[in-house]
């Protein structure tokens, strides 16, 4: 048996063990993300990396899944200089793979910061300028939150035109629609579920009673306008080139049947 010291602590382990195989056995966490024990360890992730103790007493690093106990030495699986060993490694796994969950667990579990994940958002302020510039309706803002500014949505002024998400480079703003209910999400969280208003002409579903009653006010003043009827875009399309062809049809001319003596 091997004697040496992991944390201060005396401990012995059998010839040609790793440290990071007596670590786990001691009931130390040690994370890894490229271990596994059915396969030769590889160190390729770096995340498994301690501290050992020189002669001198300065401290190197080393990777815990590589490195085969000695006898007497010293082993740290914490500290300052194994955060940041682990902290590099992390950061540059997560450039890697910036959605992954285990990558996050495991920085939040060692008290490493890590670069928000991407959201889709590149941050070209479309969204906001529509819906204020066009729609009137101001529900988006951009806001500060963690450091990070993000595109926030307001429900309560949100009419779910879905204009923000058609004009979205990136597709980071959703619609969805389902039966008769709409749903707009920004990031994957809905901020917005409205009722959608069927077509008086074909029956489908195409708008929101808010938008509806936002068209309605807006053309409201125009000399025009007589009576409001919901028709979809191509119904709409459909009975206007009608009207068209109708207006430009010359008149009937009466003719008379007069009975002849």
């Amino acid at each position: 048996m091997i004697t040496f010291y992991l944390n201060d602590r005396e401990v012995q382990a059998e010839p040609d063990s790793t440290v990071l195989q007596v670590a786990r056995a001691a009931g130390i966490d040690i994370p890894t993300l490229c271990h596994h024990p059915a396969l030769k360890p590889a160190g390729s992730c770096k995340v498994c990396a301690v501290a050992v103790e020189k002669l001198t007493g300065e401290k190197t690093i080393m990777l815990s899944c590589l490195l085969r106990v000695k006898e007497g030495m010293r082993v740290f699986t914490s500290g300052e200089e194994v955060h940041q060993a682990r902290s590099r490694a992390l950061n540059k796994l997560i450039a890697l793979a910036p959605t992954s969950e285990r990558i996050r667990h495991i920085a939040a579990k060692e008290g490493i910061e890590l670069p928000p994940a991407p959201d889709g958002c590149i941050r070209c302020r479309l969204c906001i300028r529509v819906c204020k510039e066009v729609i009137g309706k101001e529900a988006l803002r951009m806001e500060k939150q963690d450091g990070l500014q993000m595109v926030i949505a307001d429900p309560e002024r949100c009419i779910g035109c879905g204009t923000c998400a058609n004009i979205c480079p990136t597709h980071a703003i959703t619609i969805q629609e389902d039966g008769g209910t709409r749903t707009v999400s920004i990031r994957g969280e809905v901020f917005g579920r409205h009722e959608l208003l069927r077509c008086q002409g074909c029956g489908k579903y195409y708008a929101t009673e808010r938008q509806i009653q936002l068209m309605e006010r807006r053309t409201a003043p125009h000399p025009q306008v007589k009576e409001h009827h919901h028709y979809c875009a191509n119904c709409a399309k459909l009975f206007s080139d009608r009207l068209t062809v109708l207006e430009k049809q010359p008149p009937r001319q009466q003719t008379t049947n007069k009975r002849q003596r």
